[in-house]
């Protein structure tokens, strides 16, 4: 308990906005840990933070978006080979560039709005040559709504939210990369 309440202390600090984008960014490079995990701690400790939390995580997730596409791209060979193999394998990317190749901008729209591992689809998206701008406006849109839709959510219901995250803090952390889990899955059933 000790501890939710010293992350939800730390995180209504106003320069936590740029912890969340930093966090977001690395999630959209190589980490798997839902950035509304991130985004939650900030807004119920104030709600007033919610479109400062908002467009950090919005702009963080772009501009990672656009870094994992450009490893896809230029450097492929030494980076993108590299964060694969660490952070997930080689035959998840085969299936990701697989799944992109069938499915296009569906895959892009279901990664933006899923916990499913964008990261892989970004850096997919630039092996493969993808259109850029075309795979960076479909991710700013649909992630920025993803984490709008979020945000509202959490400002909303900010006093219900922050009793449910103080009793259930472990659980709903557990819950929410249980989730990234069966997007996962549910892609490789695609």
């Amino acid at each position: 308990m000790k501890l939710v309440d010293a992350i939800l202390k730390k995180s209504g600090h106003p320069a936590f906005s740029w912890v969340v984008f930093f966090l977001t960014f690395c999630e959209s490079i190589f980490l798997f840990i839902p950035p509304e995990v991130f985004m939650t701690p900030p807004i119920i400790a104030d709600k007033k933070r919610a479109l400062p939390i908002t467009l950090a995580a919005s702009l963080g997730s772009l501009v990672g978006g656009a870094v994992a596409y450009a490893i896809g791209l230029w450097l492929f060979d030494s980076v993108g080979v590299w964060l694969i193999q660490n952070f997930a394998s080689m035959e998840k990317f085969a299936l990701a560039q697989d799944m992109f190749i069938r499915h296009g901008i569906l895959i892009i729209f279901i990664t933006a709005v899923t916990p499913v591992p964008y990261k892989l689809m970004a850096i997919c998206a630039g092996f493969l040559h993808f259109p850029a701008l075309i795979f960076l406006g479909v991710s700013a849109i649909f992630r920025t709504l993803r984490f709008a839709i979020v945000g509202f959510l959490l400002w909303r219901f900010q006093e219900h939210a922050n009793a449910i995250v103080k009793k259930y803090f472990w659980p709903l952390t557990m819950l929410a990369i249980a989730a990234a889990g069966v997007g996962i899955i549910l892609m490789m059933m695609l």
